[in-house]
């Protein structure tokens, strides 16, 4: 009685656990080595798909189905699993009734008989072809523009990046042109968004029949795409361009039975001659575009040096090897100017600001470098060292909050954001005395990356400010989606405003727009008691500027305890 009891108990229990097997959507096999046979358990039918193929009982069976493409891949990680040197986890594709694929997550152990011969192998396979389709969608999207198929903004820059270093090295000519289509925003408003999208995807497949197979195209823009035409003389560029031209003017774009007149216009730079960085040479060739328009539009325009612009180039390049010195001597600093609560004037975190030493010792203020970094496209490497100099003072000043600024080109770069969390691993307490500057222009170029960059430094522990609030055009779906903990009053907006009455108004709107989402503000460019007074009273919840303090590189500034009140007027560093 108590045996067919104890069975039955053990019958419910296994039916329990296929239910729960199926209802998992996961599939539980046995594989016996010796005999090369296979069983399942589970929902095997939407794992295979084996309507019009039997489902594999084999060993043999099961590999006749994989893709040849991922037989290697498992065979390896099967024979290191044997020999205990590693867990076994595939992922690899198998071909359905249909005559496509699916991807599957495998899993298992070995038992090995008393001989230690591998016998029996038991595991459990998952479908996850949706998981991997949508792996690859982002993977596409990381490199592809989505309208048109070719290669979006980050992408272009890699390749003209990589196209520049090869012409320096081997001092092969270059060009790199920009299409822009001529008022695509009548097309737009006159036939629609969804006319004006076919207009792109043609100029894009004409553009592939105009230009070589090896010539890279993207679309770094809006209404414009990039071509990149590497080993390629002005004069052969310029027929190139001709040819673009003609097709456009001369063949009207057809889409549901409309006959739409279209052209372009073109910038045109060419590298190494022109340009020295990928940035520059696209900065340089939209300004080509924009002659282009200017001159009547349909035509062709190259980038051209005056003379004045030369040498101004010439000095840009001098500060852009000074600062890569500086960086290789380790002769960039921080300074620190003081954010103080409105009320109080006590410290509430220190703004990093970087400086320069020349080779003299002299300190040199950004003014007189970051314009001409950011012009070569140098800014990232200052924003690395930034980043790496703040978090050096965190660990050496444990009660002390910084903010430090980081451009819009390393704000779209992922490197500076795992640079970050390698920095941060094992010091996460860091992250919750670090706020990270973004500009307001920035942040509204690409407002959904924008959001996702600022999603994951939060996700660190770190709290990220929305620097030259006001400079924009942010509206309330904008800074609610980019959920941000502070905003930033741009300067422009508080020089006099106690004196002038449209600032004052501006300033109330801008301080309501963030006070209905709980965002904390910060004034900028304070430098009377007047506007600090002011300031407080219309409900701004921290001031920077002059007045409570200028930027210092003296570290000592530091050592005030968070908290304490402000002097009034400066903040002097021997306090």
């Amino acid at each position: 009685m108590i045996d067919a009891i104890g069975k039955d108990d053990m019958e419910m229990e296994l039916g329990r656990l296929r239910a729960a097997i199926r209802a998992s959507g996961d599939v539980v096999y046995d594989w016996d080595l010796a005999t090369d046979q296979i069983s399942f358990s589970g929902d095997v039918e939407a794992l295979f798909e084996s309507d019009e193929l039997p489902v594999p009982r084999s060993g043999e069976e099961l590999q006749l189905r994989i893709s040849p493409e991922d037989i290697p891949r498992r065979r390896r990680l099967l024979s290191d699993h044997f020999a205990g040197s590693a867990n076994y986890d595939c992922e690899f594709r198998i071909r359905t009734g249909r005559g496509d694929f699916q991807w599957l997550h495998d899993r298992g152990s070995v038992e090995y008989s008393p001989a230690g011969v591998p016998a029996r192998m038991s595991g459990v396979i998952r479908l996850i072809t949706q998981r991997k389709r949508h792996e690859e969608r982002l993977q596409y999207l990381a490199n592809f523009d989505d309208l048109t198929g070719h290669y979006n903004k980050l992408r272009m820059r890699e390749a003209l990046e990589h196209a520049l270093t090869q012409s320096q090295r081997f001092g092969q000519p270059g060009v790199y042109i920009v299409i822009g289509i001529d008022h695509l925003d009548r097309i737009n408003t006159g036939y629609g968004y969804e006319v004006g999208d076919a207009v792109l995807v043609e100029l894009g497949r004409r553009l592939d029949d105009c230009l070589r197979a090896a010539d890279v195209i993207g679309r770094p823009s809006g209404d414009c795409f990039g071509a990149l035409l590497s080993v390629c003389s002005e004069e052969k560029a310029q027929a190139a361009a001709e040819r673009i031209l003609s097709r456009m003017r001369d063949d009207p774009v057809v889409v549901g039975g409309e006959r739409i007149h279209v052209t372009v216009s073109i910038g045109a730079v060419a590298f190494c001659s022109q340009s020295k960085t990928a940035v520059d040479t696209m900065t340089k060739a939209e300004s080509a575009l924009q002659q282009a328009k200017a001159a009547g539009r349909d035509c062709l325009r190259f980038y051209e040096l005056s003379e004045a612009q030369r040498l101004d180039y010439r000095a840009s390049m001098d500060i852009g090897e000074e600062v890569q010195e500086a960086l290789r001597d380790d002769r960039i600093a921080l300074s620190y100017q003081p954010v103080v609560d409105a009320r109080s004037h006590a410290v509430r975190y220190f703004e990093c600001l970087v400086r320069m030493y020349d080779k003299a010792g002299a300190l040199v203020p950004a003014a007189q470098f970051i314009p001409a970094i950011e012009q070569l496209g140098l800014m990232r490497s200052i924003d690395n060292r930034v980043r790496d100099l703040a978090l050096a003072a965190l660990e050496r000043y444990p009660d002390v909050r910084l903010a430090i600024n980081i451009s819009g080109l390393t704000a779209t770069e992922r490197s500076w954001q795992r640079g970050l969390i390698a920095r941060l691993k094992g010091h996460r307490d860091l992250a919750s005395r670090l706020i990270v500057e973004i500009t307001e222009t920035t942040a509204l170029m690409d407002v959904d990356e924008t959001s996702r960059f600022v999603a994951s430094l939060r996700s660190l522990g770190c709290e990220v400010a929305l620097d030259d609030f006001g400079a924009g055009f942010t509206t309330f779906h904008h800074l609610r989606a980019l959920t941000v903990d502070i905003v930033k009053i741009d300067g422009s907006f508080i020089r006099d405003i106690t004196a002038d009455k449209e600032n004052q108004i501006f300033i109330r709107n801008l301080l309501a727009l963030a006070q209905a989402l709980g965002v904390a503000t910060v004034a900028e460019c304070v430098e009377t008691k007047e506007d600090a007074e002011y300031l407080s009273a219309e409900g701004v919840d921290l001031l920077q500027g002059y007045y409570f303090g200028r930027p210092e590189v003296d570290e000592r500034l530091l050592r005030r305890q968070q908290g304490d009140a402000v002097p009034k007027g400066a903040l002097a560093v021997g306090d």
